[in-house]
């Protein structure tokens, strides 16, 4: 009989009886400004490492003089409170120091994508309304910004130099062999080099900056698929970097040394790698792309105790041929987001380090993480946990989102807590959707069993989720509807042994045309970014359609489940035709 979950509110129910040790979900959630957390930090170990960048490494306090310059430098081009300024940036110093920068100003920080086509880094910047963006000097990046200036409201393009955060002899090599990789910074007042922008005495005016202060434009498509920014207070990200600290028991200030692999510009990393290093004083390791043998390397020079991740990430490394010769036992707290984490991964990547891998789930809009496994205690193979502390987890009916679902029983999974954003940026409408009595209505599906821990069954909305990242069909479908011998297209996410998933496109051409995958990727290049690139493209008469002539993708799914089904093992593919999921 499934228990009732009226009191879900009451931290005595359900979950209290499964909360490690040393933990208590209604104890202290500390929100303030962020750049509190990183002036401890330098105050108390500012000769420690907190930057490693390939080997060159600044301490809390070098990162901290940057940061006073580039906060001056910034209020010299105009920055103030609510000041959007996008950072267009991999990961390299130059995402931190000017993201504590910002934040000392007040100003507020939009988060794009580098891999980003052009077009969508343009409606982002025009989104946002950013007048001032920074970036690197690399052709990968900087041509994008070209027409900015036209069509956005952007007035100041920062630019920073690769070479400069590279240590000798990189930064000599690669000037040689990367020459052809380095954009020229055109001769326009509207650019302006990092380096000219730093040169000063770091003597800025701070701002007055509360919790209830939007930090950052995350931007997300939610349920529609359509970009929101996601607008995260100071609030809403420190109260979910206190909580994942409360949850790494035994983690040491200023003792820990993180891994940054993941993209910054990710909410994911940007709260559990950033964030949480910052507030630990932690050593952050960044690397600037993944790369398995970079990666490897990276481990075994710095020998990293924290290692977020997405499981496609922990699934290339057990993958990888040539993993005898390094050794991982130096981690001791992984964080597995982005994606479901499939028990092989997990138990997989545990063999090698001796590390728990927990699994977690959140949104950009709770900042993000809403639940994970304990660290100590019971860690359910298929369950993303329980709710961090001082945060509800609400099962809520898909026919009546108003009636609470008992214990057990599927329904939309809602949240409440600090870390849940303030709303979507300029769009009441959407906010009022997604934000309903102080939840957030994440349109997942799922249950929480009598222990508190809570399952991820299925998704209403149709984000495709690969390596982690989130994929929108619509985005995709539009692009490829530009092409001139399309005549209808669906897009639906299908297994992938390595991404989770990728997209697959199903195309109606026009009458007597043909079209290959080839052709159609190369007309995309300059319309979506490589993880949102179609792998695979399948050219039909007719596509399913409903009794009302809308485009289905119910049967196409159905179909590619089928066919996965077909290529497991006879147990899984007999499970699946039973209506279960395989293991």
């Amino acid at each position: 009989m499934a228990l009732d979950q009226s009191s879900i509110g009451d931290p005595g129910l359900p979950w209290d009886k499964s909360y490690p040790p040393g933990v208590a979900w209604d104890g202290p959630v500390l929100q303030e400004p962020l750049y509190l957390a990183f002036d401890r930090a330098v105050a108390g170990y500012g000769g420690q490492p907190c930057l490693d960048f390939l080997g060159k490494r600044y301490s809390y306090q070098q990162v901290s003089d940057l940061v006073d310059r580039a906060a001056r430098g910034f209020q010299d081009l105009g920055v103030r409170k609510r000041t959007r300024v996008a950072l267009f940036l991999p990961n390299t110093p130059y995402y931190v120091v000017c993201y504590f920068a910002l934040m000392k100003l007040g100003a507020i920080v939009v988060n794009v994508n580098p891999l980003y086509a052009e077009e969508e880094v343009l409606d982002l910047l025009a989104d946002s309304g950013a007048e001032v963006a920074v970036t690197l000097d690399l052709k990968l990046l900087l041509p994008k910004l070209v027409d900015a200036f036209r069509k956005t409201a952007l007035k100041k393009i920062v630019v920073c130099a690769m070479g400069d955060v590279l240590r000798f002899p990189k930064r000599q090599l690669f000037a040689i062999a990367k020459r052809g990789e380095l954009a020229k910074m055109p001769k326009d007042e509207g650019y302006v080099a990092f380096a000219r922008m730093i040169d000063n005495d770091g003597r800025f005016e701070p701002a007055e900056v509360t919790v209830e202060d939007v930090a950052v434009l995350q931007y997300t498509g939610g349920t529609t698929g359509t970009p929101k920014g996601a607008m995260l207070t100071h609030g809403n990200l420190s109260a979910n970097t206190s909580q994942l600290w409360t949850w790494f028991i035994g983690a040491e200030m200023g003792k820990e040394r993180m891994m940054a692999v993941l993209p910054l510009f990710h909410v994911f990393a940007m709260t559990v790698i950033m964030h949480l290093g910052i507030r630990g004083a932690a050593e952050i390791v960044l690397l600037p792309r993944f790369e398995i043998t970079m990666l490897l390397k990276a481990i075994a020079r710095t020998k990293p105790t924290c290692f977020p991740g997405v499981p496609t990430l922990y699934n290339a490394i057990i993958h990888y041929p040539k993993l005898a010769r390094y050794d991982l036992s130096c981690i001791n707290y992984c964080l597995s987001g982005g994606a479901s984490l499939p028990q092989e991964v997990r138990e997989g990547f545990q063999t090698l380090t001796g590390c728990n891998v927990l699994e977690g789930y959140g949104l950009s809009e709770t900042s993000p993480v809403a639940t994970c496994n304990p660290l100590i205690g019971t860690q359910k193979d298929g369950s993303i946990g329980l709710p961090m502390p001082g945060t509800t987890i609400e099962i809520r009916s898909l026919d009546d989102p108003d009636k609470l679902m008992p214990l057990g029983e599927v329904g939309e999974i809602c949240i409440r807590g600090p870390q849940v954003m303030a709303g979507y940026w300029q769009r009441p409408e959407e906010t009022a959707q997604t934000l309903r009595a102080g939840s957030v209505h994440t349109g997942d599906v799922g249950y929480m069993d009598e222990e508190g821990y809570t399952f991820l069954i299925d998704r209403l909305k149709e984000v495709i989720i690969s390596g982690g990242y989130n994929v929108y069909p619509r985005h995709i479908e539009e692009a490829i509807y530009r092409h001139p011998l399309v005549a209808e297209v669906t897009v639906i996410g299908v297994p992938d042994d390595y991404r989770g998933e990728v997209p697959k496109a199903f195309i109606r051409l026009k009458e007597g045309e043909h079209l290959t995958l080839e052709a159609l990727q190369d007309f995309l290049k300059d319309k979506l970014s490589p993880m949102e690139m179609p792998r695979q493209a399948e050219f039909r008469e007719e596509l399913p359609k409903t009794m009302i002539g809308k485009l289905s993708k119910k049967e196409l799914i159905a179909e590619e489940r089928a066919k996965h089904a077909a290529a497991a093992s006879p147990q899984e593919a007999e499970s699946v035709g039973q209506g279960q999921e395989p293991s």
